[in-house]
């Protein structure tokens, strides 16, 4: 039985596909990343560190007292920024 004419384009289609897939370079990724561990557990505690800090003696600290409520945003975000650098580890 004779292919259609679009089946015939579908199998080129596939082979031309397949060729770039080939071709095409793949981007590797870096292979040590040691450094991630300590930075992301540094970023946290920092996080954690700013929030105790600014519960415990916030209005003793004139840094903290000037910037009111903006101390927990802070905190948490270290904490947030943690979490981002622990997804990159392997």
């Amino acid at each position: 039985m004779p292919e259609s004419r679009t089946r015939k384009s579908a199998d080129e289609k596939q082979k031309v596909k397949k060729q770039q897939v080939a071709k095409a370079k793949k981007v590797k990724a870096p292979s040590s990343r040691r450094w991630v561990p300590p930075t992301f557990i540094t970023v946290g505690l920092l996080g954690v560190a700013w929030l105790i800090v600014y519960y415990v003696a916030g209005d003793a600290v004139p840094l903290m007292s000037d910037l009111g409520n903006w101390n927990i945003l802070i905190g948490m975000g270290g904490m947030a920024a943690a979490f981002g650098l622990a997804t990159l580890w392997r």
